[in-house]
């Protein structure tokens, strides 16, 4: 039978071990807290025992070398450091700072563990811009000015604010989860950094009617799984992700009124809560949609850009655009299509509670959540009134 280790001045959260000790009264007034914690980044006993010993080993070492510089000691001068080893052959130095780099490191083992890849790629490309443009510094040598100096370069590159606002909320994040699970006394110099909503690229226009007209013929004539991506957006006003993260089984073709169903998948998350909808299948989107489900033995009905595991929107638009560009206006893009749907559903004077159960779009007033909700029948009859001929 095996004994359960005790581990000194730990606790567990989650399984994993962490390090807590109070700061002795008499150098307390050298730190901004009484107490420290950090993660030991193990869930093994033996691991973290070892781990505990050699990080207390460095605290007593450094809390000594405070009451030697601070304090009244008699033959202070012959006093060494190595009177507090441990007899585990710890070196005596001060913690190494961690760096950016590291910081994610922590961040996605720990807090991404179970999180879609998207979530990975999302912290990867943001620490990718900051280290680009202040270095891969350690945490506490980032200034409020080196954040400052990140946001301007964002903005001079050309990003919507909403863009900036994400990269930042997610460096602010990666820190915070730094300071809180390795101890570290810091302020966020990313904590509420101003972002002006006002600048930043022009607003989307939508695809004018014609052109969209044309885009559809387009679709149909080319007839490959990027234009059926673009037929079923068209005319069902869905985002690109929720469309490339469609398998078949979201797809009911066989009833009276064919629908697709746009819910929370592992591999895609959704932007908001009423992102969750059903959406009769009408005009392009109908054919869009059922050449999409013809044509593939995966799971997935677009398998090129989902495998199930990992739903990759931004390729399959990064593809598009060129083509998009060729079809329509040099400043509508596949989210334009989302701008015409609200349109023509405002032209045919569609109710606006509708429009917002059609697209996935948040609708104020406490009265919008109440009841079932809209029909298939319903939706079906306001889609069919949009439909254009390609």
């Amino acid at each position: 039978m095996s004994l359960l280790l005790n581990v000194p001045h730990t606790y567990r959260k989650d399984g994993v071990y962490y390090l807590q000790r109070y700061v002795p009264e008499d150098v307390r007034k050298h730190y901004k807290t009484n107490r420290i914690s950090f993660s030991l980044r193990t869930k093994s006993a033996r691991e973290a025992c070892a781990l505990s010993r050699s990080a207390s080993a460095k605290l007593e070492a450094y809390w000594h070398s405070l009451r030697l510089a601070y304090g009244e000691v008699p033959a202070q001068h012959l006093v060494s450091l190595r009177s507090q080893d441990h007899g585990d052959g710890t070196d005596i130095e001060q913690p190494v700072d961690l760096s950016l780099t590291e910081a994610g490191e922590v961040y996605l083992r720990l807090k991404g563990s179970n999180k879609p890849k998207t979530f990975h790629s999302a912290v990867e490309r943001a620490l990718s811009y900051v280290v680009k443009v202040i270095g891969n510094k350690p945490l506490q040598a980032i200034s409020r000015k080196d954040a400052a100096t990140v946001r301007d370069d964002l903005v001079a590159k050309g990003l919507a604010p909403s863009s900036v606002t994400r990269v930042l909320t997610t460096i602010k994040a990666v820190i915070n989860f730094a300071i809180q699970e390795e101890g570290i006394e810091l302020s966020n110099p990313f904590k509420g950094l101003f972002v002006d909503k006002s600048i930043g690229p022009k607003k989307r226009m939508p695809v004018p009617l014609n052109d969209l007209q044309r885009v559809q013929k387009q679709c149909w004539n080319v007839d490959d799984d990027l234009r059926w991506i673009v037929a079923a957006i068209s005319d069902t006003g869905c985002r690109m992700a929720e469309i490339v993260g469609l398998s078949k089984a979201d797809v009911r073709l066989d009833g009276d009124i064919p629908f697709i169903s746009i819910s929370p998948k592992p591999w895609r998350r959704l932007k908001t809560a009423s992102s969750e909808r059903d959406i009769p299948l009408v005009g392009s989107a109908l054919w869009g949609i059922t050449r999409a489900y013809q044509s593939t033995n995966s799971e997935m009905l677009f398998p090129r850009y989902n495998n199930g595991l990992y739903s990759n929107s931004n390729s399959a638009s990064a593809a598009l655009s060129k083509w998009l560009k060729q079809q329509t206006k040099p400043d509508c893009t596949m989210h334009s299509f989302r701008h015409s749907f609200r349109d023509r559903l405002r032209a045919v004077e569609c109710p606006i509670e509708l429009t917002d159960a059609l697209g996935g779009w948040s609708t104020d007033g406490i009265g919008a959540a109440y009841g079932q909700g809209y029909s298939l029948e319903l939706k079906q009859k306001w889609l069919s009134a949009i439909v254009l001929n390609p």
